[in-house]
């Protein structure tokens, strides 16, 4: 009688649970899919000056994620340790999570801003087309401009979904969509009296609109009720070496993760480019459908974050576990659905990317829909590793997790994409086969070390504020 009167109790914890996590990770979601809407319009521009502008912004997209994701896991580190002291009531050390984050993202982002204006250069050496290295470098000229604003955002909405209020992050986001649409419109094809930029004014329209988005965080986080209590500009300047010391212990193994898993991708789009510009194209398109799924998942794992961080604050073990596990049933669920649905609409997406450009790209489209097929499997593996490792980065436990991405997505996905796509002679169904499997490898790790640790009850150490202010 005991065990059934606690197991409603247990029920009633989980379904608690539940409704926390997906009213953090909706709006968090929404940003996610906000931003990769501003990235799907400037691709659906520029895929009508052609298929070879198309392969050339791809290229570029490489060579700028490259770098962007060196300082990403650095300004991502801010939600886990932000969470924790929020869970431990600790409204000083959330505002010094913030400020590390901020710092990282300027001094980390100068110099890999000027890396950018090597891309045409870099692309050559790779052995990518000069036409086609030529116009990455355009594009990029523009584009380079993005990252510190782009880092600083994420640092600044990673804060606001630690302090629970997500919210103000997606209508920042959802009010620069339309702006990026009209900007990058006038200044790729020339309107309102600017001049005609083409991939030039694409790079531009973005980065503008990201220092934007940048500024207008920054604001809110200052400025506006409840973020203001955490005074988040005082004492900007003072050293807080301490804990920018943290930042970079828990960031950088999620950076370098995250360079294993892009520079596969990377690198998959270079073996494209050596396949020929239809499978350069067909990538790109299938690859954005990808990620424009991969924004649930990982707004979800935002929220796994930020829901395991919170609970490793409280000092709750069963909750830490409870969290994770939430948050990975969502991201697969959902990503079985949406496979369901591009499967069975894989014909028409290549058709929305190309627009008029579509009857002399038929080659383009067949593939870029076979690839889609392929993608199934794909998905709903991705989506796994995504909340997984949300939830690991709760915990603080990101350096096994880069571990676990070399062995995936290099020992198994890029070998298996360099061999079923050349020596097996698969060309670019081998790529996405070998991606699939690398996915596939690193789910399972992933999902195996968020059991192993939370069942023994694993509990990271939470930096505590020192007594005097900071």
């Amino acid at each position: 009688m005991a065990s059934g009167a606690g197991a409603p109790g247990e029920g009633g914890f989980w379904r608690a649970e539940l409704s926390e996590t997906v009213r953090l990770a909706a709006p968090m979601a929404l940003t996610q899919l906000g931003q990769i809407a501003m990235m799907t319009t400037d691709l659906l521009l520029i895929g009508r000056l052609g298929d070879t502008a198309l392969a050339a912004a791809a290229l570029g997209h490489t060579v700028l994620f490259a770098a962007f994701t060196v300082g990403m896991g650095l300004v991502t580190a801010v939600a886990p340790l932000a969470a924790q002291a929020y869970g431990a009531r600790s409204p000083r050390m959330v505002r010094r999570a913030l400020r590390v984050g901020l710092w990282a993202a300027v001094l980390f982002g100068l110099p890999l801003t000027l890396v950018q204006f090597q891309a045409e250069s870099i692309l050559t050496a790779l052995g990518q087309s000069p036409e086609t290295a030529a116009l990455a470098g355009r594009y990029l000229a523009g584009m380079a401009w993005v990252i510190i604003p782009g880092w600083g955002f994420i640092a600044l909405r990673g804060f606001m979904g630690a302090v629970n209020r997500p919210e103000p992050a997606l209508w920042i986001t959802l009010a620069a969509i339309p702006v990026n649409a009209c900007v990058a419109y006038a200044l790729i094809y020339g309107a309102f009296g600017l001049p005609a930029l083409d991939l030039l004014g694409a790079g531009l329209a973005t980065a503008a609109v990201n220092t934007g988005m940048c500024a207008a965080a920054l604001w809110v986080a200052a400025t506006q009720h409840p973020f203001r209590k955490y005074r988040v500009l005082g004492r900007f300047w003072r050293p807080d070496w301490v804990l920018f010391a943290k930042l970079v212990a828990v960031g950088l193994p999620i950076s370098g993760a995250l360079l294993l898993e892009y520079g596969v991708f990377g690198m998959a789009a270079l073996l494209m480019g050596r396949i020929g510009t239809s499978a350069v194209a067909a990538h790109q398109i299938a690859l954005q459908v990808a990620a424009i799924l991969y924004m649930v998942p990982f707004g979800i794992a935002t929220a796994a974050t930020v829901r395991v961080g919170q609970a490793v604050g409280r000092r709750d073990a069963v909750a830490t576990r409870r969290a994770g596990f939430v948050a990975l049933g969502l991201a697969v669920g959902f990503m079985g659905v949406m496979t369901l649905i591009v499967v069975l609409t894989r014909h028409a997406i290549p058709l929305a990317f190309l627009g008029e450009a579509a009857p002399e790209a038929s080659k383009t489209v067949s593939l870029a829909a076979t690839l889609l097929v392929l993608g199934a499997s794909f998905f709903i593996t991705d989506g796994m590793q995504t909340a997984a490792g949300g939830a690991l980065r709760g915990l603080n436990d990101t350096r096994v997790p880069l571990v676990f991405s070399a062995i995936s997505f290099w020992a198994v996905g890029f070998t298996s994409c360099l061999w079923l796509a050349f020596p097996a002679g698969l060309g670019a169904v081998g790529v996405w086969i070998g991606l699939s499997l690398g996915t596939a490898v690193y789910a399972g790790l992933l999902v195996w070390r968020f059991h192993a640790l939370t069942a023994r009850r694993y509990l990271p150490a939470v930096p505590a504020a020192p007594a005097q202010a900071t």
